[in-house]
C-alpha cells in the first residue's frame, strides 16, 4: 500500500479540509491523476495519485484533517480491471468525452468540475468554460444547472400545475445550515481585524473615463494582434496608481509595531471573487511593468485564482491593493483595507451622466473611485492628492507614459 498524505501547503498552516473527492472509494486510479482537492483557509490544492492502483479512502469530504495526515491508501498491487465495477448493460451510460487535446473539444471539465456536472445532472455540453482553452472549472460547473425540460404539447392545467409548483418552490420557508470553509472564516476574521484596528477612513472622486475608451477603441485590435491578450481597464489603473504611489510613498506604506515601513516598488493586489470568497493574487513589481505585461499577469493570476490554483505565495506580501466592484454593477462602496497594507482603490461600474465642461452640459463616461486608507499613517493632504492624480492620469493617460 502506498499512502496519500496532506502534503505541506504553507509555513503558518497545520490543518486543511478535505474540500472534494474526485475519485470514489475502490476506484482504480492512475499515476499522477487528481484523486481530491484540498482547501485551507488561504488556497485550494489538489492532491494526485502516487502511484497506479487501487484507491482505498481514509478521510471524507468535510472533514478536517492535519498536514502530514494520512487521508487514502493505493495498493499498486491491484489491476485496473480488479477495481472497475461491472456495471449492468441496462445501466450503461455514454462515456464522457475524451480528455482534451484536440481543438475541437472546448469545454472538457476539470476532474472537480465533473464530479459537481455529475450531481447535478448537467451536461458538460451545454456549459461554457471559463478556464484556459474554453476548460470547465470548478467554479463554472457550481454555477450550471440543468435545463428545464417541457412536454413538447402542454394543455392549460399541465401549465397551471407547473406555475404552482413553481411558485411554491419559489416561496419555501426552509433554511441552509453549513459549515464555514476555512477561506471564508479567514476573510471573515481579516475584515473584522482591519476594521477594529485600522483608523479607516474613505475619500472619493469621480474620472472622465472618455479618453481611457478611446486609446481601447482604438489600439484594442492591434494591441491583441501583437500581444495576444486584451487591452482591459485594470492595467490603465494599475499604472496610474503606480504613479501615484511614487508621488506619495505614505500610501504604499505599512506600519509594522512604531514603525513605518515604506516600499520603494509597488506590489499590487487585485481582487479576484472566486466560488470560495475573494482572494488577492498580488501583481510584483507592477510599477516595472508594460500594459500588456500587466494585463498578461492579470489573467494568469485571476484564472489560477478561480481554479483554486493559486499559490500562498502569491497572495502575500503586497503593498496596494485594487479591487473592482464595478463588474457586478456597483455604482460605490467603501472597500475594507487589506491590512497590513494601508489603502485600497475602490473601481465602480461606468455609467454615462451629465458633467458641466465649460458651462456646457455634455454626457461623459463616469467611473466612481473610492481610496479608503489608514488614517494613522496616511493624512487626508495626501489620500486626496493620491487620488486626485490617479483622476488626473486616467483623464489624460498619455501622462502615464510620460511619466509627468
Amino acid at each position: 500500500m502506498v499512502e496519500v498524505k496532506v502534503p505541506a501547503v504553507g509555513e503558518s498552516i497545520s490543518e486543511v479540509t478535505i474540500a472534494t473527492w474526485v475519485k470514489k472509494d475502490g476506484d482504480y486510479v492512475k499515476l499522477d491523476e487528481i484523486i481530491c482537492s484540498i482547501e485551507s483557509d488561504k488556497a485550494t490544492l489538489d492532491i494526485s495519485a502516487p502511484k497506479a492502483g487501487k484507491l482505498k479512502l481514509l478521510a471524507k469530504e468535510g472533514d478536517v484533517v492535519k498536514i502530514g495526515a494520512k487521508i487514502a491508501e493505493v495498493d499498486e498491487t491491484a489491476s485496473m480491471a480488479a477495481s472497475t465495477p461491472v456495471i449492468a448493460a441496462s445501466e450503461t451510460k455514454v462515456a464522457s468525452p475524451a480528455a482534451p487535446g484536440s481543438v475541437a473539444e472546448k469545454n472538457f471539465p476539470s476532474p472537480a468540475a465533473s464530479k459537481i456536472l455529475s450531481e447535478k445532472g448537467v451536461d458538460a455540453a451545454s456549459v461554457q468554460g471559463s478556464g484556459k482553452d474554453g476548460r470547465i472549472t470548478k467554479s463554472d460547473a457550481l454555477g450550471a444547472s440543468a435545463p428545464a425540460v417541457l412536454s413538447p404539447v402542454m394543455g392549460d392545467s399541465e401549465l397551471k400545475a407547473l406555475a404552482r409548483a413553481t411558485m411554491s418552490q419559489s416561496f419555501s420557508r426552509e433554511t441552509k445550515r453549513e459549515k464555514m470553509s476555512g477561506l471564508r472564516k479567514t476573510i471573515a476574521t481579516r475584515l473584522v481585524n482591519a476594521k477594529n484596528t485600522t483608523a479607516m477612513l474613505t475619500t472619493f472622486n469621480e474620472v472622465d473615463m472618455s479618453a481611457v475608451m478611446e486609446i481601447r477603441k482604438r489600439y484594442k485590435d492591434s494591441f491583441k494582434e501583437k500581444h495576444g491578450i486584451g487591452l482591459g481597464f485594470m492595467s490603465f489603473f494599475t499604472k496610474a496608481v503606480c504613479a501615484g504611489l511614487k508621488q506619495f510613498p505614505a500610501v504604499n506604506a505599512m506600519i509594522d509595531g512604531t514603525d513605518i515601513v515604506y516600499h520603494n516598488y509597488a506590489d499590487i493586489g487585485v481582487a479576484v471573487s472566486t466560488p470560495r470568497g475573494l482572494v488577492v493574487p498580488v501583481i510584483r513589481n507592477a510599477e516595472s511593468m508594460g500594459m500588456a505585461q500587466i494585463e498578461s499577469k492579470i489573467v494568469e493570476l485571476a484564472t489560477r485564482a478561480r481554479d483554486g490554483k493559486i499559490t500562498i505565495d502569491e497572495m502575500q506580501n503586497g503593498t496596494f491593493t485594487i479591487t473592482n466592484g464595478g463588474t457586478f454593477g456597483s455604482m460605490l462602496s467603501t472597500p475594507i483595507i487589506n491590512a497590513p497594507q494601508s489603502a485600497i482603490l475602490g473601481m465602480h461600474n461606468i455609467v454615462e451622466r451629465p458633467v458641466a465642461i465649460n458651462g456646457q452640459v455634455v454626457i461623459r463616461p463616469i467611473m466612481y473611485l473610492a481610496l479608503s486608507y489608514d488614517h494613522r499613517i496616511i493624512d487626508g493632504r495626501e489620500s486626496v492628492s493620491f487620488l486626485k492624480a490617479v483622476k488626473e492620469m486616467l483623464e489624460d493617460p498619455s501622462r502615464l507614459l510620460l511619466d509627468v
